[in-house]
């Protein structure tokens, strides 16, 4: 008899970890890079500069906690505007910026959903995600999250930016194992993006190829004359 293989809390954490530095990497252009030593932690709580907290339900029950330095969501931020194309003037410079929190609370919505997207499909399970909350915390103010879990697990984990600036995410989730019966095909997802631009590819060989090729003779004739 084959041996099950057991998935555990730290698999999935690696899983989301997986989808911070893919999103992040992808969206800003930012090579985003994280530790391979994780920390285990009593509680999860908000730290200055920029905090997110996102509840998620279902298969398990868990929460999402990042915090970011000001320098961190700054250069996350900034990268993803101009890789976006926005204009140098129309970028905010300051991370207590309405427009800095939402672009981040957007990102890490990408990021949950990403997540969420490979439990599903590694894990076989359905979990759904609330909208993510993200705020500007002055440094003398600690907001600590909690939610309702029976054995919960939490963990730190440390993320670099490609200038070597530091933010952090924070699991806390139930105390669970996944058991792998049988094996299974893991369906990879499919990017809308990258459908859109292989049918314009194509499409623009089919009419590459439509076009009549042009008649060279007249020219071939016109240079044995010299002219």
């Amino acid at each position: 008899m084959s041996r099950s293989k057991v998935i555990s809390t730290d698999d999935i954490l690696a899983t989301l970890c997986h989808s911070v530095t893919g999103v992040l990497s992808s969206a800003s252009g930012n090579e985003i890079s994280y530790s391979a030593m994780v920390q285990k932690i009593t509680r999860t709580c908000m730290r200055p500069d920029i905090g997110c907290f996102v509840l998620f339900d279902g298969g398990f029950t868990g929460l999402v906690v990042t915090n970011f330095t000001a320098q961190a969501a700054m250069e996350i931020y900034g990268d993803y505007m101009r890789n976006m194309g926005m204009p140098e003037d129309e970028i905010a410079h300051s991370h207590l910026s309405d427009d800095v929190s939402n672009v981040m609370g957007e990102l890490m919505n990408q990021i949950v959903g990403d997540f969420t997207s490979k439990v599903r499909d590694q894990l076989h399970t359905s979990i759904t995600q609330n909208q993510p909350k993200m705020m500007a915390i002055n440094k003398q103010v600690q907001i600590s999250v909690d939610t309702t879990m029976d054995r919960p697990q939490a963990r730190r984990v440390t993320f670099t930016t490609r200038n070597q600036n530091i933010f952090y995410l924070e699991l806390a989730m139930d105390k669970t194992e996944f058991i792998k019966l049988h094996d299974f095909d893991i369906v990879e997802a499919v990017d809308p993006d990258d459908i859109i631009e292989n049918e314009a590819k194509q499409k623009a060989e089919k009419e590459k190829a439509k076009q009549p090729k042009q008649d060279d003779s007249d020219d071939d004739f016109m240079a044995e004359l010299g002219l």
